[in-house]
């Protein structure tokens, strides 16, 4: 009759085995992808071109559900609280992830209780004036704004936003001294600056691109690291005299903390194949995006980044929850 410690270490080692057949069998029933926002936003198309080419690439149902409430909170933590199996995953937002925890106390830590996967797409912001603007360049802008301090206001889609915090550490970078005029949402942002209610916003690029036409509004920089293929005459912020300026928001798939590493890194290597398919990769770009699709190591590291980065940038701007 074995004993109670070899009964003890042939059950452990059922179970080991058990675990590393289900990793391997993997996936064999539909993924769910959880996004933090209602459905037809920018968050909400990424996650549904992502869906379509992974279930494709996986050979199972990806299913998106949106989940939206407590500025994204309630997603990450239904995402926490799921098994960790791979079948549960997190369109993440930087929001969620980098500037959320550092404004008001959640209920998940997102460096310990996720596993990065994957970034899926960037997208940085449009510095945006209305058709009523004389400013014709970054540097007429910044002049016009220094000689009324105090006194030229610029829109944001709510404290804590990145646009608020893009907004306010250009403003620290070229020492204006403005007026922020807070938003529920970048699209009402966006209609006041295009009516003239709002002399500038600094906006997703994807809410300003179907904008573009019939000088509704101008865009005087972006605020990425290189100029645009959606925007090729507009010049980044760096160039317009601000070396270094750069601020982006991303989209990235996360997994439940725990969730194992070949699941983790079958999803991001299927991604990065994706990356490389031009239809895919067109598919995002129409969305106003840029593929990544980098390993779960790059994600980590930028994660960690951009924790500093958005947590100096709360400082600077004071921002509060509305």
């Amino acid at each position: 009759m074995p004993s109670l410690r070899a009964l003890g270490t042939f059950l452990v080692l059922a179970l080991l085995g058990s675990a590393a057949l289900a990793q391997q069998n993997w996936p064999n029933k539909p993924i769910r992808i959880l996004v933090p926002f209602a459905a037809g936003g920018n968050t909400d198309s990424i996650a549904r071109v992502t869906a379509e080419s992974l279930a494709r690439k996986l050979n199972t149902s990806v299913i998106v559900e949106n989940r939206p409430g407590a500025n994204g909170a309630l997603a990450a933590e239904a995402v926490m609280r799921a098994p960790a199996d791979g079948y549960t995953l997190f369109m993440s937002t930087a929001p969620q992830m980098a500037i959320l925890p550092q404004l008001t106390k959640t209920k998940y830590d997102p460096v310990k209780d996720f596993e990065p996967i994957s970034i899926v797409a960037s997208n940085v912001f449009a510095l945006a004036v209305g058709p009523g603007s004389t400013a014709k360049t970054l540097s007429e802008f910044v002049a016009t704004a220094k000689a009324a301090p105090g006194k030229v206001s610029y829109a944001s889609a709510g404290n804590g936003s990145v646009s608020h915090l893009s907004m306010a550490m250009f403003a620290q970078r070229a020492q204006l001294d403005m007026v922020h005029i807070t938003y529920k949402g970048g699209a009402p942002a966006m209609a006041d600056v295009m009516a003239g209610h709002m002399p500038v916003y600094f906006a997703n690029v994807p809410e300003v691109l179907p904008h573009m036409g019939g000088n509704r509004v101008r865009v005087l920089a972006v605020s990425s690291s290189k100029r645009l293929s959606q925007l090729p005459d507009v010049p980044t912020v760096s160039e317009a005299g601000y070396a270094g300026f750069r601020s982006a928001t991303w989209n990235g798939l996360s997994a439940p903390a725990q969730t194992p590493k070949a699941v983790v890194d079958r999803i991001a290597a299927e991604l990065a194949a994706l990356a490389k398919e031009p239809d895919f990769v067109a598919k995002m770009e129409t969305l106003g995006v840029q593929v990544v699709c980098n390993t779960p190591t790059e994600f980590a590291a930028q994660l960690r980044e951009d924790i500093g980065v958005w947590g100096q940038a709360i400082k600077t701007s004071g921002a509060k929850l509305d």
